[in-house]
Order: C-alpha cells, then structure tokens, then sequence
C-alpha cells in the first residue's frame, strides 16, 4: 500500500477536530509528519460568528496545528445525512491515502456528529472496494474514532502532554465560538466552564496512562502486537496516576 498523508482528520464542523483530537494533530506535524483536517461542513448554522469569520479563524487553527492540508466539502451545516452519497468522500480518501484517519465516535450528543461517523464509516469501507468508485482501491492502516461529548471507555489514551498547549492554542483561535464574551446566544461550547472541561478531560485521560494530558481513541477492530515486548519497551509510561 502506497501512503500520502500520515494522518487525516475529519470534522462535522470547524473547530471540532481541535476540540478532540488537536494534540494527535500537533503531535505528529511537530514530529515531521504530514497532517490534514477534512471538515464536512462550514458550520453556518452555529448560534454565534459568521460563515466568513469561523473561515479566519480555521485558517489561523491550522497555521497553528502545522497542518499540511485543509479542505471543506461543504456539507449542509445541521443536514448531514449519514446515508448520503459517497462519491466525494470515497475520491478524497483514493486520493490522499492516509495512514491513520480521525473520524468521530458514533455515539454524540449533536445530530451531525453522529451522522458524520456513520457517513464516514461508509466511505472508508468502500474505499476498499475495488469496484465502488475509479481509481485504486484504499484502506487506512488504522481507523481512530474520537469520542467528543459521550465518554466512552478508550481503546488507546495518546500521550499529547509536549502538544497540548498548542492544542489549546489552536482552540482558542475560535473565538466567536469559545470565548464566553462574544455576542450571541448561550452555547455549550461558549460557556465559561467549557475549555476548563476539556482541559480537565484531558488531565483525566491522561492521569490513567500517567501524563498530563492524554486524548482517548476508539477502534472498532482489535489491535494486534507483532511483538508486545518491543511495544511496551517503547511505550513505557509512569505509573499510572487513575485507576478506572
């Protein structure tokens, strides 16, 4: 298998991918891997900020991230539908081959997220298949699915502990969204006690692997160890600090 980017992220909107899974993306692009985020939407029908301005502050998240790619596919914000057509999606993955792909956990308070992992999870399997689309079929070596609102219990916590700071960096470039001071309606993720949440998340995910920060992934196939004394050997942590 012939691979283009490490790692690709795909978001329901702006900003979520650097909500859940912001330190893998600064993690790998500080290590020199090529990482890309993929939002299916624009998020023009957010309570707060404006189409153009949620487009600002993507680009400076990115620049901050180190992202190699970012791309829109312009889903209808609030309609994706996880039966939709497959076509793009399937053209995009045959053509930027990642190793590892990001997609939201299923289980998710919001509507589109929900629906954007059950679409996604279509077009990954059918990118495998030969007949399904042009081009040369594809498979990601791992799926990683990163829970966002619902907590689930993780297959793998990554340490993100040296790239959280430009997580939150990265967060914070969405300020018509986070910052509890812009104008508009109340939101969840507007509220003073969001950030302090997600930075307390990440503290409780990684106290369990016994760093400071650590960002949860699920896998819907088992993981297998070719040999688990080397694995472990280089994935040695302290003692974990949370016991669940």
């Amino acid at each position: 298998m012939t691979y283009g980017l490490e790692l690709l992220a795909f978001a329901p909107h702006p900003d979520d991918a650097e909500l859940f899974c912001g330190g893998l993306l600064a993690k790998l692009a500080d290590a020199g891997h090529r990482t890309g985020i993929i939002d299916l939407t624009r998020g023009e029908k957010s309570s707060r900020g404006t189409p153009e301005g949620r487009a600002a502050e993507t680009a400076a998240a990115s620049k901050t991230l180190g992202l190699t790619l970012r791309e829109n596919l312009g889903l209808p914000d609030a309609g994706i539908d996880p039966n939709g057509d497959l076509t793009a999606l399937v053209a995009l993955l045959r053509r930027l081959r990642p190793e590892l792909v990001a997609v939201p956990w299923e289980e998710e308070r919001h509507p589109d997220h929900s629906a954007a992992s059950v679409l996604l999870t279509r077009a990954l399997f059918f990118a495998g298949v030969q007949k399904a689309a042009d081009g040369p079929a594809f498979t990601p070596r791992q799926v990683l699915y990163y829970p966002m609102r619902h907590l689930g219990q993780p297959t793998v916590v990554i340490d993100v502990s040296a790239s959280h700071p430009k997580k939150m960096a990265a967060v914070r470039c969405y300020g018509s969204q986070v910052d509890p001071a812009t104008p508009g309606p109340a939101t969840l993720v507007g509220s003073p006690l969001s950030l302090p949440a997600l930075i307390a998340r990440d503290q409780l995910y990684g106290a369990q692997i016994g760093v400071a920060f650590g960002e949860p992934y699920v896998c819907r196939e088992t993981p297998g160890l070719a040999d688990p004394l080397d694995h472990y050997r280089r994935n040695t942590f302290s003692r974990p600090l949370f016991f669940p």
